[in-house]
């Protein structure tokens, strides 16, 4: 995160109370709703009409505590940042900011100087895998709570509790530690920003839907697989886990297009001209989907006389006008011999990214593995 000294050194005794910010915006935006400095549900309810949805068997994704955490998210705090020179380097000149601390309070500290403005958040979560968190949002002293935390410290002297899968609030734990960390992390995130959260198996469902909620369901861009292991555990009875998952959400949706990963050789290699086309090189792509669409199954009959259909259950991907258009323009490739099955022609150069759109399924090959990362660090 880009440092800004004289903001942070100016941060006021409390947090932004996002609370009265809340109801600050919607008295603004609806003023009838205000009455006596307090909203009015009912006149809210009945500007609303019909897209209120009070039906008690309503789909809804709670828990036990869930109001409890939505209230803690809007709870402002005391703390402040500390600029730590001793420990820093080469503080005067870095534009980086690296921030010690319980992640709930310093996200609420930075409320008021990151809201709206961060590009992009990768957070790395507990897993819940029974011993992976401990924590109590207590915050009469943040230090000492976050040393708690993390093992490093008990104040009191007593054995830190994990939260083992024997336990009645197993998923409720982790769920009210997650949701007000995620409902501040979306309030620091620009209009076209996103957030990359890792998890495995024993949360993502939980987390899908929480997310879902926090962030809007049209605001879900992608659901990543990470090959994160390259051979298999022959100890495991049933199954050798060999991936976690990247969930990816966006503040708007409608303001994000993913730049794609640098493109690499093969990629590039993919792209020939074997009939010189002034247009430049370029790649064939299957002229055939599916599901069928009836209007577009037609015959074609290739430069060598061959009559074709696309495969059973399928149909082209353009009318029979559009056909007609590319073939005219060039952009049906039937093969060196001029008799195979059409294809389209891509032109590179009319690519609208510079980089590879990026797949969902991302290979050790590709990206890494959980031991090289560990025998990097």
């Amino acid at each position: 995160m880009t440092d800004n000294r004289q903001t942070l050194n100016s941060v006021s005794k409390e947090s932004l109370d996002l609370r009265a910010d809340l109801i600050k915006r919607l008295v603004q935006d609806v003023p009838e709703v205000a009455s006596d400095g307090k909203i009015d549900l009912d006149k809210l309810k009945d500007i609303l009409g019909d897209q209120v949805d009070d039906n008690p068997e309503r789909y809804n994704f709670t828990w036990n505590g869930k109001i409890d955490s939505m209230k803690l998210a809007q709870k402002p705090t005391t703390a402040t940042l500390k600029p730590n020179k001793e420990k820093s380097r080469n503080s005067d000149k870095t534009k980086n900011l690296y921030i010690e601390g319980d992640n709930l309070e310093v996200l609420k500290i930075l409320q008021k100087s990151y809201s709206n403005k961060v590009k992009l958040i990768y957070i790395d979560p507990p897993y819940n895998t029974g011993k992976d968190f401990v924590y109590k949002d207590n915050f009469h002293d943040s230090m000492e709570n976050y040393l708690e935390q993390t093992g490093q410290l008990d104040g009191d002297n007593n054995k830190l509790k994990t939260n083992p899968e024997s336990s009645g609030r197993y998923h409720t734990d982790w769920l009210n530690m997650m949701y007000p960390r995620l409902k501040l992390a979306r309030n620091l995130l620009t209009d076209d920003g996103v957030i990359f959260i890792s998890i495995d198996d024993t949360e993502q469902a939980n987390l899908k839907k929480m997310a879902d909620e926090i962030f809007g369901e049209n605001n879900f861009l992608a659901q990543v697989i990470w090959e994160r292991a390259y051979a298999p555990i022959n100890l495991k009875k049933n199954f050798s886990v060999s991936h976690d998952y990247i969930l990816i959400y966006g503040r708007d949706m409608s303001l994000i297009e993913t730049n794609g990963i640098p493109r690499t050789s093969a990629a590039d290699d993919r792209y020939q001209n074997p009939d010189n086309d002034p247009r430049g090189v370029w790649k064939a792509d299957n002229l055939s989907v599916g599901p069928a669409i009836e209007a577009n199954i037609y015959p074609v009959t290739t430069p060598s006389g061959r009559v074709v259909e696309p495969p059973a259950g399928r149909s082209w991907s353009l009318s029979q006008n559009a056909f007609r258009d590319r073939l005219a323009d060039n952009r049906i490739w039937f093969g060196k011999n001029g008799d195979a099955v059409p294809s389209m022609k891509r032109f590179k150069s009319e690519l609208r990214k510079t980089g590879v759109t990026p797949m969902t399924i991302w290979k050790y090959e590709d990206v890494g593995h959980s031991q090289a990362a560990t025998q990097e660090l």
